[in-house]
This record gives C-alpha cells, sequence and structure tokens, in this order.
C-alpha cells in the first residue's frame, strides 16, 4: 500500500494512532512530521544524546544509526537540533519503566513529532532507524539494556 508522500504500510500503520489518520498523511505531505499522540499505538523513550553516545561507544551519526538498528530492532528517530533520540516502542505502563530521570518514557497524555518516511537526516527531525513493516516497535528490554549499557559506560568515566 503506498500512501501520501511514497508511504508505505508501516506508516499508515503509525498514522492510524490518531483518530483521524488522513490528518497525520496531510501532515506529512505538507510539513515532513505528524503530531501523533502516544500510548494508544506505541509510547517512545526519550533518549538524550549522551546517553545513546555511551551505550553505542561513538557519536559517529552513521555508526550510530547502524548500532541503534542491531540493538533496538525497531525504529529511531533523531530530533538533532534538540540532541534526543526517541526509541518508538510497544505500549508499556510507563510507571514501571526503570529509567525515568535518565530517559523517560512517554505514553498516554503525550504527543510524539514523527517524520515523514522519507526524512533520513543528518540535521533536523529524521530517521536514525525507519520503520520496516507494520507494528515495527522497539522492544523495551532493549531499549533498557542500552541505558543500562550507557549508565555503566558512563560510570566507568567512558563518554
Amino acid at each position: 500500500m503506498t500512501t501520501p508522500r511514497g508511504t508505505p504500510a508501516a506508516f499508515d500503520w503509525l498514522a492510524r494512532a490518531q483518530q483521524e489518520p488522513q490528518q497525520a498523511h496531510r501532515e506529512w505531505q505538507e510539513r515532513g512530521s505528524a503530531l501523533l499522540p502516544l500510548g494508544k499505538r506505541f509510547n517512545s523513550v526519550c533518549l538524550p544524546a549522551p546517553i545513546v553516545y555511551a551505550g553505542v561507544g561513538t557519536d559517529d551519526l552513521d555508526v550510530v544509526a547502524r548500532t541503534l538498528a542491531e540493538l533496538l530492532c525497531g525504529p529511531v528517530i533523531h530530533n538533532a537540533p534538540q540532541n534526543t533520540y526517541y526509541a518508538l516502542v510497544e505500549k508499556y505502563p510507563t510507571a514501571r519503566w526503570a529509567y525515568p530521570d535518565e530517559a523517560p518514557m512517554l505514553g498516554t497524555g503525550h504527543f510524539l513529532s514523527i517524520p515523514a518516511s522519507d526524512l533520513r537526516g543528518p540535521t533536523g527531525l529524521h530517521w536514525a532507524v525507519r520503520p520496516r513493516i507494520v507494528g515495527d516497535l522497539c522492544p523495551v528490554p532493549s531499549v533498557a539494556a542500552l541505558v543500562h549499557i550507557a549508565r555503566s559506560a558512563r560510570s566507568r568515566g567512558h563518554r
């Protein structure tokens, strides 16, 4: 299925987080990003770039993107101006998330700007790792492992 701006089925699935999915498609077409509610189809973990770089062992953006794809097995947005990554994760009770201070999990009541399918960076809001299939999300334990690795690396004095 192809939708506006060459959006594959995975993006149509994301758009259905909104009550009116066509609104998301219009926003992607007109603005390059769509504001989607969290907690309905997916949550997001806000990963400050220093945590990501400590977890993957580098700040080389190409290496970071490849490593995040391998470690998290799901879509990740990079907001370059805010120096933050957002891992899209399965719905999960945010109160049970182990790292609320370092890498908050955002769910019901929050919204996230989701870039259009063709926004690949390296500047602005873009995909570090694009969704591959319908329902493609990072497993919560994988994101928790990345934060744990970063915490350990930082306590040892690395990045």
